[in-house]
């Protein structure tokens, strides 16, 4: 018990940290109490053990980096007040971009001069005084093209938007059941 007894300044205490050039003190590494709790324990002369949190192989390296954290989650609700809304806008975005894209390609037709060949193949064929009138774009012009697209899509956008969220309402009835979906996330290192 006698040698135990000496300045317990002159133990050094080894870092993982360089040391401060401003103090000849060793630096503590962890918590007061548990410091002097090892330093009653240990010998004098020996080294103190790691820290308890420190990872440390038997070898006496550091441990492997381990991979990213991984978390099994379970969607076990969604809510149909925003699946409503999410769909709305997204079938509304739908929809102008189903209308917008019909006119091009009607526009791109009657540059490239389908209608006016269309109307000489069906004078040729037919022949006779009433077909010399006849015009394609009579029966599907631009207005008429337009017009149907828009109705298409003003349905679109209703059912789009009523189909989304009721089955929002069917997962959750079938989540209710069964426990829902289960869903494994990963974190980027």
């Amino acid at each position: 018990m006698t040698d135990r007894i000496k300045e317990p300044s002159t133990v050094p205490v080894p870092t993982s940290a360089p040391e401060n050039k401003t103090s000849d003190a060793p630096r503590p590494r962890f918590g007061k109490k548990a410091q002097a709790a090892a330093q009653a324990a240990t010998p004098v002369g020996a080294p103190l053990p790691p820290p308890p949190h420190a990872a440390v192989s038997p070898d006496h390296r550091p441990a492997a980096p381990r991979g990213p954290r991984r978390a099994r989650l379970r969607l076990t609700r969604i809510d149909p007040w925003s699946v409503m809304k999410t769909s709305f806008l997204l079938s509304i975005a739908f929809a102008v971009v189903t209308v917008v894209s019909v006119a091009m390609v009607w526009q791109v037709l009657g540059a490239a001069g389908v209608w006016e060949s269309i109307n000489s193949t069906i004078q040729e064929g037919i022949g006779g005084e009433d077909v010399s009138t006849f015009a394609i774009q009579d029966y599907v012009g631009t207005s008429r093209v337009l017009g149907f697209t828009m109705l298409v899509a003003a349905i679109d956008v209703i059912l789009i938007t009523a189909s989304a969220t009721l089955t929002a309402f069917l997962y959750n009835m079938a989540a209710a059941l069964l426990g829902g979906i289960e869903v494994t996330l990963a974190e980027d290192v």
